[in-house]
């Protein structure tokens, strides 16, 4: 199977795919960027969901993701993941927990048989991981996983500004289709 991997300059609220993945915090309250962004455009059933999860097991640690449904937002669910935040020490590990997000929400996407997905870029807002880095580290999780994926068929690295984008294209190319 043909797995598809893109690039685009957008607003991730507006994709209508399978599933957005939101850059979230641990509590899964919503927050400012991307997070608060995807809350505010879903309406108040995200939140809900979202306080259900607290609830059951107590938020989302760094690395890892859960999945709701999207409220209002055109795509089918919402993946949540907590991205690291960036210190400057111990980048290995930061690398890791990176990488970790975007393997456990196509891990999800795989276990609820969503063909598309589309990805913000993680971590790079507010949580200050250098966007380069970023890039480097999600491509390459991304590209990790495409040999295990029976049911995700597109992706999209869904970036909202120009440096994000170009940052993409130079370590993907556009338009790479990968097997």
């Amino acid at each position: 199977m043909t797995t598809s991997l893109r690039t685009e300059l957008g607003d991730i609220t507006t994709f209508e795919v399978d599933a957005i993945v939101n850059a979230a915090n641990s509590s899964l309250m919503g927050g400012g960027g991307v997070d608060g962004a995807i809350h505010r455009a879903a309406g108040p059933s995200l939140l809900e969901e979202c306080r259900e999860i607290v609830r059951r097991q107590g938020g989302c640690d760094t690395g890892d993701a859960v999945i709701t449904a999207a409220g209002d937002l055109p795509a089918r669910h919402v993946i949540h993941t907590v991205g690291p935040v960036w210190t400057g020490d111990a980048p290995e590990e930061h690398d890791r927990l990176l990488a970790s997000c975007y393997t456990r929400s196509l891990e999800l996407a795989e276990q609820h048989g969503l063909a598309s997905i589309a990805f913000p870029n993680i971590s790079t807002g507010v949580y200050g991981f250098p966007k380069p880095r970023a890039a480097q580290v999600a491509i390459g999780a991304v590209e990790s996983a495409v040999a295990r994926l029976e049911s995700v068929t597109d992706i999209i690295f869904v970036c909202f500004d120009q440096e994000n984008l170009d940052l993409y294209r130079h370590h993907l190319g556009d338009g790479l289709e990968t097997h």
